[in-house]
């Protein structure tokens, strides 16, 4: 049976879930990781490869379906690379994601999981999302019905890549992760697009005009659109920005750059001001926040306000207690925690992330907060921490928020060196979070546990780990 390419086996019960929406099956001992499948069904299942420990396969025929399933809300389902459990009903999608976590912990940072906490799940399960990109593209994915028709349809659009396909595009109609503004805003884009004749970005030959838009909402209603461009044609721009500044007044930042990159990264690029201000604003409880083009914050505004009490609550930080913010961004999380503190040093390695932390500080009057620029697994060992710490600056508390990678070894290693009473583990990916939890085990030992859904329909989930020195 192993050396066939290809076989289908029948029969099989989906038991769990896995990474990437993918579903997990067993049958005779053998493990099976599947495209499709809700757990409680019953499917045919074509594989395609063997791994060490388990088959991969796509479920070809559906026996039964489980109890578990709702039938998804979005018509781009299946075919779009997000929202991969929109078919399973939001209780379970919760039930999952704790699941994982508790497990994932347990397994690999040897943590005792019994006090996890309940899940708090997403108010919101539709439109949640403050932050969506879009990418056009000359030649948008068609279906069945659409390829039969191909020589009539013209295939400029604006929407996804496909999964794991960064030529293949899905022009979306209506995307339900954001308000619906933004359904408007593409939708005027690619309308303006098509009547004007513009090209759209073409992947393989890396020319075309319109290359992607970003578009970011706020609660306090205010609005940025950054266009971005691959041709410096500055009439078109012009004639673009102005058309869209009309057709949609309730921008309040219009922003533009022209990449004339490989890639669609713009970090490094010079972002211009169309109309209205560079920045918009947001508020988290008691702290406002400008948020620039370049800056990172949140995308699940509502959410992040629970995140952050979590946060709080964990902290305890006491009036004569220092805090270090470590991966700090915009310093959301070390200004929601500055009226507690003594004072607090956030570490943060994009630059223009700690320029936007020194302006949220001033604009809430938040004295008793600084930050600090550089590579956090080499600045948080160098002589300016050291004189910090000179200054009485020892943290008392440690909050640490870092990419999906994890903590470097030497961020690990300078806090069991440090030995601050209290460290909050803030985490988007638990099996990294396992691994760094595990290293820091001689000295800390885990006390409480909160997963917070910061993204209904997909697998991710945010985690919350208080660690408290032994």
């Amino acid at each position: 049976m192993g050396r066939k390419k290809s076989f289908t086996v029948e029969d099989l019960d989906v038991l769990d879930l896995a990474d990437e929406g993918k579903s997990i099956a067993k049958k005779e001992g053998l493990v099976y990781i599947a495209e499709g499948g809700v757990p409680g069904d019953n499917v045919d299942l074509l594989v395609t490869s063997k791994k060490k420990n388990f088959y991969l396969g796509k479920v070809t025929k559906y026996n039964s379906l489980s109890k578990k399933r709702v039938i998804p809300f979005c018509n781009h389902f299946g075919t779009c690379g997000g929202c991969k459990w929109q078919n399973l009903n939001y209780t379970n999608q919760c039930y999952y994601k704790e699941k994982n976590v508790e497990n994932t912990l347990g397994r690999i940072g040897k943590i005792d999981t019994s006090g996890i906490k309940s899940i708090i799940p997403s108010d919101s399960q539709k439109h949640y999302r403050n932050k969506l990109e879009f990418t056009f593209t000359n030649s948008k994915w068609l279906t069945a019905e659409e390829i039969e028709n191909s020589e009539k349809i013209d295939r400029r659009g604006v929407g996804f890549h496909l999964s794991g396909r960064y030529d293949r595009v899905l022009d979306v109609d209506t995307c339900y992760l954001q308000a619906d503004i933004s359904n408007k805003i593409r939708n005027e884009l690619k309308n303006f697009m098509i009547k004007n004749d513009l090209t759209a970005y073409d992947q393989k030959l890396k020319q075309g005009f319109l290359r992607n838009v970003i578009i970011r909402t706020a609660e306090s209603g205010q609005l940025m659109v950054i266009v971005q461009f691959g041709e410096d044609n500055k009439n078109n721009i012009k004639k673009t920005l102005a058309h869209l500044h009309q057709e949609i007044p309730s921008i309040t930042s219009l922003q533009y750059v022209v990449n004339p990159k490989l890639n669609d990264s713009y970090q490094d690029l010079e972002i211009k001001l169309f109309s209205g201000k560079p920045y918009i604003e947001e508020k988290i409880d008691h702290v406002t926040f400008r948020i620039g083009s370049k800056s990172f914050f949140q995308t699940n505004t509502k959410q992040t306000v629970k995140l952050y009490n979590v946060i709080k609550e964990f902290a305890q930080v006491k009036e004569d207690e220092v805090v270090f913010d470590l991966y700090s961004g915009i310093g959301s999380i070390g200004l929601f925690l500055a009226n507690q503190a003594k004072e607090v040093l956030g570490f943060e390695y994009i630059s223009e992330a700690v320029e936007d932390a020194e302006v949220n500080a001033q604009i809430n009057s938040i004295e008793n907060a600084r930050f600090f620029a550089g590579d956090i697994k080499d600045m948080i060992l160098q002589e300016k921490l050291s004189s910090l710490i000179s200054e009485n600056c020892k943290p008392d508390v440690v909050i640490t928020d870092p990419p999906r990678a994890g903590m470097h070894k030497n961020v690990i290693n300078s806090l069991l060196d440090l030995k601050p009473s209290r460290i909050v583990y803030v985490s988007c990916n638990p099996a990294t979070q396992a691994r760094d939890i595990e290293l820091l085990s001689p000295a800390y030992k885990v006390t409480q546990i909160q997963p917070v859904d910061m993204f209904p329909h997909t697998h991710h989930v945010e985690n919350v780990v208080l660690l408290e020195l032994i």
